[in-house]
């Protein structure tokens, strides 16, 4: 008998599949798309075998579509995850995220004195900057501060 070499994982009727994450990124996706708050069935797998990665995550959630300031979000710390759309088992959209060259309300400035953490009516605005080796820098529209992305926090 030959062994099974795959993973086979139950499919959702209707919702949002997140493919492709890093391994380690799933939990913080969880996080800022505040999926440990809500009351739809979430499945999750971490260290996913992955032909092209080598190692993934995905995320599957029941009975939920996300705005594209989600996508933005998850592009900034998963920029290689891809988003499924499922209506009645069938894919209905599929796209990979992007990263946006802009992006407002969504990440805090790292700097205390930027106006943005001392006047709370001042939206936060970033231009996104990416480096040659892909790592993600976040340029305040204010204070001009890089906030890099390990130093991400989210509105």
């Amino acid at each position: 008998m030959e062994k099974r070499k795959e993973l086979i994982v139950s499919a959702i009727e209707n919702g949002t599949v997140i493919d492709h994450i890093p391994a380690d990124k799933v939990f913080l996706v969880v996080k800022i798309l505040g999926l440990d708050k809500v009351n739809n069935p979430v499945y999750l797998g971490i260290n996913v075998e992955s032909k092209k990665y080598g190692k993934k995550g995905f995320i599957k959630v029941s009975d939920k579509y996300f705005d594209p300031e989600d996508y933005n979000k998850i592009g900034l710390v998963a920029p290689t995850a891809s988003i499924i759309e499922i209506k009645d088992f069938e894919v209905i959209k599929k796209q990979t995220v992007t990263i946006p060259e802009h992006i407002e309300h969504i990440v805090k400035c790292f700097n205390p004195n930027c106006v943005t953490n001392k006047e709370h009516d001042v939206p936060t605005k970033f231009k996104v900057i990416k480096d040659a080796q892909g790592a993600i820098k976040l340029h305040c529209h204010y204070c001009e501060k890089n906030t890099t992305q390990d130093k991400l926090e989210f509105v």
